[in-house]
């Protein structure tokens, strides 16, 4: 029997409790009716929990020790510069408006994601199926494609691409994405994008992203704004009714709706360069409530030394360093030395409270495990945000990538898939990738099946 069509909607930044909140209250009828269809659960976002991570994440099935981005804001010693993706205007500013554009568009998926990694555009095309996406950032693919814009170079995305207007497969008479951010332009335009592939059947599987919640919520606080929800809400309606009704709608597809991980309020901002000011050596690049630390050949303290001068900073939570073979998570002074312990867990010494978020032992390892990572990472404390290289934050809004559960927790919610969760399953965003993949009968990637086991 052929496997339903899928569609994954992924709406960035949403809570668990505002989504929660508003199924069968009559704010948002569409999620409603999928959730008295589908089956709802909490889930796990990675660490640091920051969109180019969780978004390389679901599309891969790995953690950032798989895909090897990092974080919203790095430095690649292969090129020896500092790579962001956008985490504010000033930060662009400050990195360089041009190379951001060429980092954020591009060369995350032709050149930072894992060569290793697999995504699901690229396995589902390996087995035949047919593929679409809208601006989703982590879109590596088999298909070339080239940008409307004459300075940026082909890349290769899903069989069928759709990306802020800089790049797109097919004439679909949708709007500017970016005529006015604010007003969810940029969802309108996914959104018409999306109704002319479903009108059409032009997919197997199709990815709809959805952005503009997190960026509300970055301003208004998580939880505080239900009227871009409720945009999300009617983008779904806009798709079902395109499908003929709901009933028909999930006759011809199964569904997933989920977001890449949660928010909590700001109420102080802090630099992480303060932290370490006097040191030689140390590149400090933070954005949102995390922040890395580099040391180079000139920096005469080792990560232990550098951990340790963050102790008396309130910003910082959890700082995270390697030593040797282990691990170490350092707060208030106590630590926590782990390490896989060769079956499905890790062995400790320590006060194992010290990482008692979701997940908190397999994030952390995986986060320092990435090729990419800061030599000291750091979580930040409940209410803090630590500025990024423009000065900018969102003190009296939401921010997200700390460890803390607020960040870290996220809304999975699946309609008709053939291959479902088990109810007792430990979940993650990592394994909404190889649940597709089984969804199809498609190979899975042999690190999403390790995790599996």
């Amino acid at each position: 029997m052929t496997p339903r069509r899928l569609i994954l909607v992924v709406i960035d930044g949403l809570t668990p409790s505002m989504l929660e909140g508003t199924i069968g209250s009559g704010e948002t009828p569409m999620l409603s009716a999928l959730a008295e269809c589908g089956s709802y659960r909490r889930a796990t976002s990675v660490f640091p929990s920051l969109t180019p991570v969780c978004l390389s994440s679901i599309a891969t099935g790995g953690h950032g020790d798989v895909h090897e981005i990092p974080h919203l804001v790095w430095y690649d010693r292969r090129e020896g510069r500092v790579v962001e993706y956008g985490s504010s205007f000033g930060a662009v500013r400050a990195a360089g408006i041009g190379q951001t554009l060429q980092d954020t568009l591009v060369n995350l998926n032709a050149h930072h994601l894992g060569a290793n990694a697999v995504t699901v555009f690229e396995a589902l095309a390996d087995a035949g199926l047919r593929t679409a996406a809208t601006n989703f950032t982590a879109y590596r693919g088999r298909t070339r494609h080239r940008s409307s814009l004459p300075f940026l170079p082909d890349v290769r995305g899903p069989e069928r691409f759709f990306f802020y207007n800089l790049y797109s497969s097919d004439r679909t008479g949708a709007p500017l994405s970016w005529r006015n951010r604010s007003a969810g332009s940029i969802d309108a335009y996914a959104t018409a994008v999306g109704r002319w592939l479903v009108t059409r059947d032009a997919f197997d599987f199709f990815l709809l992203y959805l952005s503009d919640y997190d960026y509300a919520s970055h301003e208004h606080g998580p939880d505080s704004a239900l009227p871009t929800l409720q945009q999300c809400d009617a983008a779904i309606a806009s798709l079902v009714e395109a499908g003929g009704g709901i009933e028909s709608f999930l006759e011809r597809y199964a569904v997933v709706v989920m977001s890449d991980h949660g928010q909590t309020r700001v109420r102080e901002s802090a630099s992480i360069g303060a932290a370490v000011v006097g040191i030689e050596g140390v590149l400090p690049l933070a954005s949102n409530r995390a922040a890395q630390l580099y040391l180079s050949a000139a920096c005469q303290l080792d990560a232990r030394r550098v951990a340790d001068r963050l102790d008396s900073f309130a910003a910082a939570e959890v700082v995270l360093f390697r030593e040797g073979v282990h691990a170490v998570a350092r707060r208030e002074g106590e630590e926590l030395a782990f390490a896989p312990d060769g079956r499905s867990g890790f062995d400790c010494s320590g006060d194992t409270s010290i990482l008692g978020y979701p997940d908190g032992l397999a994030r952390s390892w995986a986060a320092l495990a990435n090729p990419n990572a800061g030599d000291v990472l750091v979580s930040a404390a409940e209410g803090y945000e630590f500025a990024d290289l423009g000065g900018g934050h969102h003190v009296g809004g939401g921010s997200h990538g700390s460890l803390v559960t607020g960040d870290s927790e996220v809304p999975l919610l699946t309609v008709g898939l053939d291959a479902p969760l088990g109810s007792d399953q430990r979940v993650s965003i990592v394994d909404v990738a190889p649940l597709i993949l089984a969804h199809f009968g498609v190979e899975i990637p042999g690190y999403a099946l390790r995790r599996a086991a």
